[in-house]
């Protein structure tokens, strides 16, 4: 009896230090991405003062120059600073993450849940809106819609959305499916609340772990298409600074001035980095069955 209660007791210990082991990746990687996205927004609330140098300065005659004590990641073909280029290019890329992630959740969460809400009729319609949108490719979609309207920071912020709420919505609509036939959705609606005060109250609550996730997968994706659609000239205009148009205007000086291209495309992949490791931190966080 004793070497069973022993064994037992081993067992227990075993499975109590199990979720310990698992939850230090969950924490670095949350860490991770909270101090990536905590350095991207500093980065653009503190331009000023990170760069010292105008993003619009030219010196024609220090082109293409390497990193040096003034320019630490050296100068492009006008000899503009590129490390203040890169600061400001934070700005945007926040900018029109944050936004497309706003709006797209507000119409993601309207659309999903009178869709799983209601069902019937209002759900078939809805849904169908959204399988058609899904069918084209992201990216081709919002280059289209970039062209069709025009360069500029607001046609991009509009063409991200325009692709974006589909995802939010099908995932409010499945957990809306899910939580509306729950004890305590229907204890509320036994008592005689509204149907909007069951949804605002009972229902899109419970939504809001899977909406973190999605919102900071989204961001990254944001950060990547806003560079896309700048690289291809239909994002911020110049001389505006982009990470997108640093890329494009780098291009033609690869081999003899790799700094242009190296610079913003570290950026980039460190943005993506991290916020993709903030959302994979947050879905493990907030799943409580992996714990």
């Amino acid at each position: 009896m004793q070497r069973f209660a022993e064994s037992s007791r081993a067992t227990a210990l075993r499975r109590v230090a199990r979720p310990r082991r698992v939850a230090r990746p969950r924490r670095v990687a949350m860490t991770a991405g909270l101090l990536v996205l905590a350095a991207l927004v500093v980065t653009a609330l503190a331009g000023v003062w990170l760069a010292a140098d105008s993003p619009w300065q030219m010196r024609l005659s220090e082109g293409l120059l390497g990193p040096s004590a003034a320019h630490p990641l050296g100068q492009d073909k006008l000899g503009r600073d590129v490390l203040a280029r890169l600061v400001y290019g934070a700005r945007v890329s926040l900018l029109v993450s944050l936004a497309t992630v706003v709006f797209s959740v507000g119409i993601g969460v309207a659309v999903g849940a009178a869709a799983g809400f209601l069902g019937g009729k209002t759900d078939f319609v809805l849904m169908r809106l959204v399988d058609v949108l899904l069918a084209f490719p992201g990216l081709l979609l919002a280059i289209a819609l970039a062209a069709a309207l025009g360069p500029g920071l607001a046609n991009v912020v509009l063409a991200l959305t325009v692709i974006g709420w589909t995802g939010y919505a099908r995932l409010v609509r499945a957990e809306v499916l899910a939580v509306r036939s729950r004890e305590h959705v229907e204890a509320a609606v036994a008592l005689g609340a509204t149907r909007l005060r069951v949804l605002a109250m009972h229902i899109l609550p419970l939504t809001i772990a899977p909406l973190l996730v999605q919102a900071c997968v989204g961001m990254a994706g944001a950060v990547v298409a806003e560079a896309s659609l700048s690289f291809l000239g239909l994002g911020v205009q110049p001389p505006t600074p982009s990470w997108g148009s640093m890329l494009a205007e780098g291009r033609s000086f690869l081999v003899e001035a790799p700094h242009l291209v190296v610079a913003p495309g570290i950026a980039i992949t460190l943005v993506v980095l991290g916020l993709t490791l903030l959302g994979d931190g947050l879905r493990d966080f907030l799943d409580v069955r992996s714990r």
